[in-house]
């Protein structure tokens, strides 16, 4: 029997090929090769991009609630710390106005109706507090009607003790100059006196009806009456 010894293997090298980029056949090659190490360690290869994916929701739906909810609608007028709306409730109102409202339920002044004004803070920069007393003084512009509220934080009417929580223009007095002083407390005060209440908050809103603002005529901000803290207990 004839012995044949074992020969060694040689290992021959696979001739080199050059890679040509083509434009037009490039994106008909295969996908590269991807490790199964891959596949078992699911975490870290799709655990980062469910993450930016979570983060984004969040991101997302928590300014859009917070927009909503205690946003403030666009293109403001204000005078002082007075802050109103003109283009709310028009068809000038932009997305974010005509959400808020139709979150919250206010239903604005019609642009041929009048113009509301909102008062959250002092002329020295501090929250109402429903507590305290303010002096509401000076004049508003020429106007058919005029109104102002008491209302809390979320905007609704506040509970007072006197079974009220507002004045209009036909039952202020006045000085032969027009001008007004309203006296703000919760306890009752002679001559013109808007009660407050309650511990959720205070803001005024100034509602002006059938003025120049609302029929085209302009919309530069008006003088507004002051707001000052005379006390607090």
């Amino acid at each position: 029997m004839t012995h044949t010894p074992h020969m060694p293997l040689v290992a021959v090298p696979e001739p080199e090929t050059t890679q040509i980029y083509d434009a037009e056949t490039s994106w008909q090659k295969p996908w590269p090769h991807i490790s199964p190490l891959l596949y078992k360690a699911p975490f870290f290869s799709f655990g980062p991009f469910l993450f930016s994916i979570l983060i984004a929701l969040v991101v997302g739906i928590g300014s859009a609630y917070l927009s909503l909810n205690r946003g403030s609608p666009f293109s403001a007028l204000e005078s002082g710390v007075w802050v109103a709306h003109p283009h709310a409730g028009t068809v000038d109102s932009d997305p974010y106005s005509t959400a808020i409202f139709a979150r919250t339920g206010r239903v604005p002044l019609g642009s041929g109706e009048g113009i509301a004004f909102y008062a959250a803070f002092d002329d020295s920069g501090r929250a109402l507090d429903p507590q305290c007393n303010y002096r509401i003084a000076g004049r508003v512009p020429a106007t058919r009607l005029w109104t102002i509220t008491a209302l809390n934080n979320a905007l609704e009417l506040l509970a007072t003790d006197a079974g009220r929580a507002s004045l209009h223009s036909h039952g202020i007095l006045t000085d032969q100059t027009g001008a007004f002083a309203i006296q703000v407390s919760p306890e009752a005060r002679p001559g013109n006196w808007l009660p407050t209440g309650g511990s959720n908050g205070l803001v005024f809103a100034m509602r002006l009806y059938d003025i120049p603002y609302t029929t085209g005529a302009g919309l530069s901000a008006p003088v507004m009456p002051a707001v000052e803290l005379v006390s607090c207990k």
